[in-house]
């Protein structure tokens, strides 16, 4: 059996392709029509002094921001199992009942609210 001896050089060489390979495999993927960089929704919630924008109701009552909420709300018996949030503000399964938040929203800001990007 032969050995192949390998100089410092292309060793170092070759050290270096595999590192670029691999960092450059590593990025994430970006979606289409998302600017580079900018998180995702689902990773960053909107959230002002009062309302949360990312999923439509005032912050004090969000329970998917504060985890600590969901036992109030399942206590209670309003909890949507199938999309893990309270069912009162389960727009997914009933898309008027924002309607009652965006009423409370114009009340305090006289504007329509942002509607929920979740």
């Amino acid at each position: 059996m032969k050995f192949v001896r390998m100089t410092g050089t292309a060793l170092f060489s070759l050290l270096v392709v595999g590192l670029l390979v691999t960092a450059g495999c590593s990025k994430p993927q970006q979606k289409a029509g998302q600017p580079a960089g900018k998180p995702t929704v689902a990773e960053v919630p909107e959230h002002g002094e009062w309302w949360c924008g990312g999923h439509g109701v005032p912050e004090e009552e969000c329970a998917q921001c504060d985890k600590s909420l969901a036992e109030k709300f399942k206590a209670k018996g309003d909890w949507c199992k199938e999309h893990d949030r309270p069912e009162s503000q389960c727009f997914l399964c009933d898309a008027s009942r924002f309607d009652k938040f965006a009423a409370r929203y114009e009340a305090k800001y006289g504007k329509k609210p942002p509607m929920p990007k979740d």
